[in-house]
């Protein structure tokens, strides 16, 4: 996934039957009681779930979500790694860290029998990554591409050649997101290399095309997504982006545009997992197959601007969400991306440190 998530302030958050007012009933389909007894500590990036959603669970099963967040993947995994994986129910992971989770026993089995909607994930984003069946359910999924101004560039963007290769018009207006895997990542596909590619000479390359690229970064971070950010603002012109992040911003700016480059870029799948010291595994089960049910799910996706990997939620959604390229890109565009792969630790060392040369 994505950064800083979309304020819950616009019309199609909450679809049509919410704006008629029947939110409560579709959400909860529980008559709310006393304070609560439960907790269910929810690790996740902010803003990423539809409010009425958590609302309606806790009134359905009298319990109180708590959420601790998090800003960026190394830094769940710092606080996964200080807390040895405790105190939280639910984890919210990208695909590639599953694995080690799973060997550091901060992930435990789900009880498959207890969800009967985990029928209706579809099987290629439940098979996207070897170690997520049995432990994770996939939550959203979408694309890392190019958020732009098409009022401040003479052309359209169309690929990563014009963004690590900048026009004088972008030069002091490009923001890099803080994660060696993605820049580093998109360099590679800027190239024709695979984006999971530990070919030292590769790897020499994409450092090359990046430090060439550096004069003309304001800022390798993440933008706020709202009205202060830098992108509404024409601070910045061009960034690199999650499709979800790129499309809430248009809610600010018709004139932003988000596009997948036609080299191809990163396709991302985030998953809900129990976390191994869970307090109530039953209960952290319960959530995932509640926030399955197809309504919930289709609405949840509407607000995030994000594809659904739940295929009876996807009928469910508008056209024009499923028409928006964006969104659901077409096969050609998937068939040029790539899932992020397991890398060696050499390779993670490798990268690690032509990030930092690439900040200095």
């Amino acid at each position: 996934m994505t950064w800083g998530r979309l304020r819950f302030a616009n019309t199609r958050l909450y679809g049509t039957a919410c704006l008629l007012g029947m939110c409560w009933l579709m959400f909860s389909g529980a008559v709310p009681a006393a304070s609560p007894s439960r907790e269910l500590v929810i690790l996740n990036w902010s803003e990423y779930m539809d409010p009425a959603l958590i609302e309606g669970f806790e009134q359905a099963h009298q319990v109180k979500i708590k959420h601790i967040y998090y800003e960026s993947d190394d830094h769940r995994d710092q606080l996964m790694a200080q807390t040895r994986g405790r105190g939280m129910d639910l984890i919210l992971v990208n695909g590639p860290v599953i694995e080690s989770y799973r060997r550091q026993g901060w992930l435990q089995p789900l009880p498959e029998a207890q969800m009967p909607n985990l029928k209706l994930i579809e099987p290629r984003w439940q098979q996207a990554f070897d170690s997520a069946p049995g432990y994770c359910v996939p939550y959203a999924w979408g694309t890392l591409g190019i958020a732009y101004r098409a009022d401040l560039v003479k052309e359209p963007i169309t690929r990563w050649r014009q963004f690590f290769q900048p026009a004088a018009e972008l030069h002091g207006k490009i923001l890099m997101v803080n994660s060696s895997r993605d820049v580093i990542g998109m360099a590679l596909k800027t190239l024709g290399y695979s984006l999971n590619s530990e070919d030292p000479e590769q790897l020499k390359e994409a450092e090359a095309l990046l430090l060439g690229q550096r004069p003309a970064v304001a800022q390798y971070g993440y933008f706020n997504l709202n009205e202060t950010s830098s992108l509404v603002k024409g601070s910045i012109v061009a960034a690199m982006a999650y499709n979800g992040d790129a499309l809430s911003l248009q809610e600010h700016d018709e004139n932003i545009r988000y596009v997948l480059p036609e080299e191809g870029g990163n396709i991302w799948v985030d998953h809900f997992c129990i976390a191994g010291h869970a307090s109530d595994p039953g209960l952290a089960a319960a959530f995932i197959d509640y926030i399955n049910e197809p309504q919930r799910a289709a609405h949840n996706a509407e607000a995030l601007y994000q594809a659904t990997p739940n295929r009876a939620a996807e009928k469910l959604l508008p056209a024009e969400i499923l028409a928006d390229p964006a969104i659901y890109p077409d096969e050609q565009a998937l068939a040029s991306s790539e899932f992020y792969g397991k890398l060696s630790p050499r390779g993670l060392r490798r990268r690690a440190a032509i990030f930092a040369r690439i900040k200095k």
